[in-house]
């Protein structure tokens, strides 16, 4: 009987090319919308010109598919499906990251339709392709070999892969690949009868590999010229994909697992030999074994596709909400990263699906062929097809060293779109059946190793591609050559930092788009840090990164809902210090033109009030000065109250008898404020450029033994605290920096302390140990004392505090100049001093 063809073909490829057709709709008005989404205003020019990519492939597949329904009835009905959701889902991530590109792979998808329409009509196309493959295969070697001497390359740089001239480009490798299966398959399919007798050792007691190899010689011919010609071209990729077909057209036909091996080994061999020869192919090696080595160099390419897979998440930036655009060559190489930052790891999953999808019905077909030729042919499409997205995936994601191959239907390429749609029409003609009973599989083993193995290898991206959304997510953003820190801060206004009293140190101000961030009182720089495009992030902005951008402290509905509709978070929350701005002033004044710093604090609840530390530096004039202050041997990014370290030598044995340590202050205490500098491993991206480092002043590095001796070096917070601790009686304060951070439902919270006061001597030997040092006119101590006077290594130190009879808040400090300074010092301290005592007089008078 004829075999009938069945409705339920038709049925199921309509509703699957609908569901196709509705994903890239709401894709392509997404991507109209999305620079509304990103400003949050309709005061934008919107994106159009993607929808004529969208018209062609509506109307290209609609067309195609009437046609095949009257040329290939009992075709298989999933295959345009998949390939038309992988061609709109690329087409259309081209057109939002290249306008230009889009148009042309618009061009090139038409063509192709137009290909696969014409070739519909023609299924002994199949035959044809058999008869001469020796001509097919010898042509596409001398196209490749033509790229030698003719070669160009369309960026004007990199190796000289392409023929063409006037904008129109072929790459030979990308049909050298389809013509070495369809030549591979012919071979086999002809030495069918030879290979049984090798099977059953009828042409001697050989090992079966060994009997096998006078029928394999010409082919290894044809792939030793390939290979040749690849390698001489360093294409890396191309010969990858090349051992890959080989072994697996070879294996489905004799079923040897020797070959596997001797393909494995062949291409270890090929990629140590191009390791030895190419500097191309040993840079991407070496980046691909530890890309944090040079990440700004040799791994860029790398580690800005691992960021932009980080930046996807669960469910993505949304479609033209990420900047998939930092990523070299996004449109080609790693487009696939494009996706994963644009659509998440949702949008990964679901392009996974749609592989699995092309190789379960590629094998399915080629166990239902009906002769060996086109079993062996749809057999090796699947892998051509499958195992190059796997290899460029694999790529992306740090599974392998990157190659220069593109992502099957997918990649911008005229060539490799081209040789997709190629495929997909010799599946399609594999596919239709007919009355013809399939041909008889001796060993379906190797058919299902191979789909076996596709498929580990879908799931092995996937997981991986989990790993890198989702864990290493965090690590992967914080990172100061992550520019999309930067990018967002533009369009989403970052929280204020503010003094006690609500005056303005820190602001963001602008439209969206061009949102700027300013120091209102710049000679607070090093402590407050800076956000930077270039330079990252450093002190209070990188500690307080979460709640300045939003990410912390708004409801958890409302960051998904402003991350599901604009694919960045909800405005920045503004956060309170501790800091005195009158105070901060007072504090500078004295300090300015000298090299020293200033911490003073509330001694009972440890708020500290002023930090100032000089030289200091403009972060509103971080680009323009970068430069000049890296190499400022006085070291004005560097916080001193935090990052120095100071000798107090007598100073401590006679006022701390016991030590700092039987005080209990912390060698880093527990605060919201991270060192700032060089050697700060607190702050989320370091706050130093990928090209430079902040050098610490000369004297004052961490390991420098005292001066004299007789104590360890000491911090200037550390000591401020300990002076806290004999002025509160005993009990050590807990530092604070950061107050509260105001919350749209709660208003000013205040934020949990990192640690608590605790009583470290009673009350009355800690009078004691002030006493020496008291004022009582005053009521306050002081303590002064120059370390190694008469040399170049001078350092003035103060530390005072009030006494116990001082009725208001208690307070202390400690002051540091480089120098010899003494009298300068006590009266900086005075000053600080009386204007504490003297705020809070006026605060306890009025009472």
């Amino acid at each position: 009987m004829p075999y009938e063809p069945s409705p339920a073909i038709d049925w199921i490829e309509r509703r699957l090319l609908l569901l196709a057709g509705l994903f890239l709709f709401f894709t392509a008005l997404a991507l109209t919308l999305s620079p509304a989404a990103r400003t949050r205003s309709w005061s934008v020019d919107l994106r159009w010109s993607h929808w004529l990519g969208f018209l062609v492939w509506s109307l290209g597949f609609a067309l195609v598919q009437r046609r095949l329904r009257r040329l290939l009835p009992n075709r298989d009905p999933y295959l345009l499906p998949v390939a038309a959701a992988l061609s709109g889902w690329g087409l259309m991530t081209v057109w939002r990251l290249l306008p230009g590109f889009g148009a042309r792979q618009t061009v090139w998808l038409a063509l192709s339709l137009a290909f696969l329409a014409a070739g519909a009509q023609f299924p002994q196309s199949l035959a044809l392709l058999r008869r001469y493959k020796y001509v097919w295969l010898t042509s596409a070697l001398l196209l490749l070999a033509a790229t030698l001497l003719l070669g160009v390359n369309p960026l004007g740089y990199g190796p000289r892969m392409w023929l063409g001239c006037c904008g129109v480009y072929l790459q030979p490798s990308e049909l050298l690949k389809l013509l070495l299966v369809v030549y591979l398959a012919a071979y086999m399919a002809d030495r069918r009868p030879f290979l049984v007798l090798a099977e059953s050792g009828a042409v001697g007691p050989r090992p079966r590999l060994a009997r096998l190899l006078p029928l394999l010689a010409p082919t290894l011919v044809m792939i030793g010229l390939a290979l040749a010609l690849l390698l001489m071209q360093r294409d890396l990729g191309a010969a990858m994909i090349f051992f890959l077909l080989y072994a697996a057209v070879v294996y489905l036909a004799s079923g040897e697992r020797g070959v596997l091996i001797l393909a494995g080994l062949g291409l270890m061999l090929s990629v140590l030999i191009g390791y030895r020869l190419f500097d191309v192919v040993q840079t991407r090696v070496d980046s691909w074994l530890n890309p944090w080595v040079d990440p700004s160099g040799r791994s860029y390419q790398i580690i800005q596709a691992l960021i932009a897979i980080a930046n996807g998440g669960m469910i993505g930036r949304g479609p033209g909400l990420g900047s998939p655009g930092l990523a070299p060559l996004a449109h080609s190489d790693l487009i696939f990263v494009a996706i994963a930052e644009e659509f998440g790891l949702a949008g990964v999953v679901a392009l996974f699906t749609l592989f699995g999808l092309l190789t379960a019905r590629g094998l399915r077909i080629a166990l239902q062929a009906q002769d060996h030729y086109r079993r062996y042919l749809a057999a090796g499409l699947v892998a051509l097809l499958t195992g190059q997205a796997l290899l460029i995936i694999a790529g992306n994601l740090r599974l392998l060293p990157l190659t220069g191959v593109t992502l099957p239907f997918v990649s911008y390429g005229g060539s490799s779109l081209a040789i997709s749609f190629i495929c997909l029409l010799l599946l399609l003609l594999i596919s239709e059946r007919s009355e013809a009973a399939p041909v008889r599989i001796h060993r379906p083993a190797p058919y299902l190793e191979l789909g076996g193995f596709l498929f580990l290898g879908l799931t092995i991206c996937a997981l991986a591609a989990g790993w890198w959304m989702l864990p290493r997510a965090a690590a992967l953003l914080s990172r100061t050559d992550n520019q999309r820190r930067a990018i967002a801060d533009r369009y989403v206004k970052r929280g204020a930092l503010l003094d006690r009293d609500q005056q303005p140190i820190s602001v963001s101000s602008g439209e969206p788009g061009a949102i700027t961030r300013r120091v209102v009182y710049p000679e607070l720089s090093n402590v407050v840090g800076y956000t930077n495009a270039t330079y990252g992030q450093a002190g209070l902005e990188a500690s307080l990164d979460e709640y300045l951008r939003g990410e912390r402290g708004n409801p958890g509905l409302l960051i998904w809902q402003q991350r599901l509709l604009y694919g960045q978070p909800p405005p920045g929350l503004d956060v309170r210090l501790t800091l005195d701005l009158d105070l901060q002033r007072l504090a500078d004044e004295h300090l300015k033109g000298y090299t020293g710093t200033l911490i003073a604090l509330n001694a009972e609840n440890g708020e500290i009030l002023a930090m100032s530390s000089h030289p200091t530096f403009d972060a509103n004039l971080l680009d323009e000065q970068w430069e000049s202050l890296v190499k400022d041997p006085r070291a004005p990014l560097v916080n001193r109250a935090t990052l120095s370290r100071y000798p107090l030598d007598d100073l401590a044995e006679r006022l701390f008898p016991q030590g700092l340590a039987a005080l209990g202050v912390d060698p880093l205490p527990a605060m919201r404020l991270p060192l700032n500098g060089a050697q700060d491993s607190q702050t989320s991206s370091q706050g130093i450029s990928k090209n430079a480092s902040t050098p610490t002043p000369p004297g004052l590095q961490p390991t420098q033994p005292a001066r004299g001796g007789s104590a360890l070096p000491t911090s200037p917070l550390q000591a401020a605290l300990a002076a806290a601790t004999l002025t509160n009686q005993g009990v050590r304060p807990a530092a604070e920096i950061v107050s509260a951070v105001l919350t749209p439902l709660g208003g000013w919270t205040p934020l949990e302390r990192l640690s608590q006061p605790q009583r470290v001597m009673d009350a009355q030997q800690a009078l004691a140990q002030i006493t020496p040092f008291a004022l009582p006119t005053e009521q306050i101590w002081m303590a002064v004392e120059t370390i190694a006077p008469g040399t170049p290594d001078a350092v003035t130190w103060v530390l005072a505090g009030t006494l116990p009879e001082w009725r208001g808040a208690p307070y202390a400090l400690a002051v540091i100049f480089e120098g010899e300074y003494p009298d300068l010092a006590e009266q900086t301290a005075r000053a600080l001093l009386n204007a504490l005592m003297g705020g809070q007089s006026a605060a306890l008078n009025s009472e």
